[in-house]
């Protein structure tokens, strides 16, 4: 197998993008951006350190839990996770991210590249708490560059159709996951009740 190792071989694969792929990414986050923003439960986080080891991390809440702080600034709450940090740890060391916003049964995403820093400011922690608890730091995210993405990919897995859904039961719970790749003593159902008990109680 060979593999393409410079942009020329890449490109000679592809057409040239057209006038409106190009022209559509945005140097900051217009009335449409901050609306899809405001709707969006869910983004999901792009990252990776210095030695190029990446993530992607999910990040999800109630709907607008991404804060548009202005034109070019976005502010993500931490709630109360597993305590890895692999993209946290990775901005602290490499600030670039890429965001990919979500709409629950929209097929286009919105999608926002930038440099993140982390801050643990009270005040902005206050402001993105939930129920009275706050986040444990806030994830702030300056534009770089913001733009819609098409449907083709949603169209294709038809992500939103109830009916292109397997069926939960032909798949193993996270309990019985964990029982085997942990190679824990504890069976499938006692893993998935404590899971279950944990997920009521740190939601935030």
């Amino acid at each position: 197998m060979e593999f393409i190792t410079t942009r020329e071989g890449l490109r000679q694969h592809y057409r040239q993008p057209g006038d409106g792929p190009l022209r559509k990414e945005l140097r900051l986050l217009d009335h449409h951006a901050r609306s899809f923003i405001g709707r969006s439960p869910f983004v999901l986080i792009g990252s990776s350190d210095n030695a190029g080891n990446a993530d992607v991390t999910p990040k999800g809440d109630r709907p607008g839990f991404v804060a548009v702080l202005d034109d070019h600034t976005l502010a993500i709450p931490d709630r109360p996770g597993n305590n890895r940090l692999d993209t946290w740890e990775n901005v602290v060391a490499n600030p670039a991210v890429g965001l990919l916003f979500l709409i629950p049964g929209m097929n286009e995403t919105l999608r926002v590249n930038g440099e993140a820093r982390i801050t643990a400011d009270e005040t902005l922690r206050d402001r993105l708490a939930v129920d009275g608890k706050l986040p444990i730091t806030v994830l702030i995210v300056s534009v770089k560059a913001c733009y819609m993405h098409c449907a083709k990919a949603f169209m294709r897995s038809e992500l939103w159709k109830p009916e292109s859904w397997p069926e939960r039961d032909t798949m193993p719970t996270l309990g019985e996951i964990l029982r085997d790749q942990l190679a824990l003593s504890e069976s499938a159902a006692t893993v998935d009740k404590s899971l279950d008990e944990a997920y009521r109680k740190t939601l935030w």
